[in-house]
């Protein structure tokens, strides 16, 4: 395996409670993989790193705040350029929370952001977009996964 392949990526799928909106990022023109797609952050894993650690360190690159996880979406099979084994990253989803909606910055690598309220994602990302999958998900969770449950995860409190 070539030195500095990377094998994980993370997903922070940026979630306003009260406003009900999910954070959405528009990538660059520029960017090689992607350009024009919207997407919520995400990252790969350096190597040495976890996926915890990946996923702050990407929120702060990205949006310029820090995160709170909140819980795990789950895994998935990431291709970043064409489908080979050298392009694939096993990750992880976190749904995440931050403390001011109105600090996020983005970074060159988005030229865009929008906070899209949870009803109108499936009228504003395309039918087969791979966020739409994960949003039904974290809200799935959310509506039927108990409060306490999800504080106790977020403190380590099992």
């Amino acid at each position: 395996m070539p030195v500095g392949h990377f094998l994980g990526g993370i997903a922070a799928l940026i979630w306003d409670e009260a406003t009900d909106c999910y954070l959405l990022l528009r990538r660059a023109a520029h960017k090689d993989v992607g350009a024009g797609h919207w997407e919520c952050v995400t990252g790969r894993v350096d190597q040495g790193e976890s996926y915890e650690e990946a996923l702050h360190r990407e929120v702060r690159e990205e949006i310029g705040v820090p995160a709170q996880i909140q819980f795990i979406i789950g895994t998935t099979h990431f291709y970043r350029g064409p489908v080979c084994p050298e392009n694939e990253l096993l990750g992880v989803f976190y749904a995440c929370a931050i403390a001011d909606p109105t600090a996020v910055t983005f970074s060159p690598e988005h030229d865009q952001m929008r906070w899209i309220p949870a009803p109108d994602i499936p009228t504003f990302l395309p039918d087969a977009h791979w966020l739409r999958p994960v949003i039904a998900r974290a809200e799935l969770i959310r509506q039927h996964f108990p409060e306490e449950l999800r504080r106790a995860f977020r403190h380590n409190e099992f």
